[in-house]
């Protein structure tokens, strides 16, 4: 399975110190080599699409599941901040 952020996402993640990036990195890639990476993830209620996120310490990765397997990533960061605006 592989992933691949939003140009937003993207954004939000570079904004991170690199310590966070590295440990975010790690940790999806990691979900994603499991045999089936939603039993790790949580479904975000009162969204039309299923819309997923992986917690990696404080921060979060707001994902969609696409047909193809592959992740889209929307949002990252801090869990304070991530759901505003959603």
């Amino acid at each position: 399975m592989e992933y691949f952020f939003t140009r937003k996402s993207e954004k939000e993640f570079l904004k991170l110190s690199h310590n966070i990036q590295k440990k975010i990195i790690e940790k999806v890639e990691f979900y994603l080599s499991l045999p089936n990476p939603l039993n790790y993830a949580k479904r975000l209620s009162g969204l039309d699409d299923p819309t997923f996120r992986f917690r990696v310490d404080d921060y979060r990765v707001v994902f969609d599941l696409e047909k193809d397997n592959r992740i889209t990533i929307l949002r990252v960061g801090h869990r304070k901040d991530i759901y505003k605006g959603f």
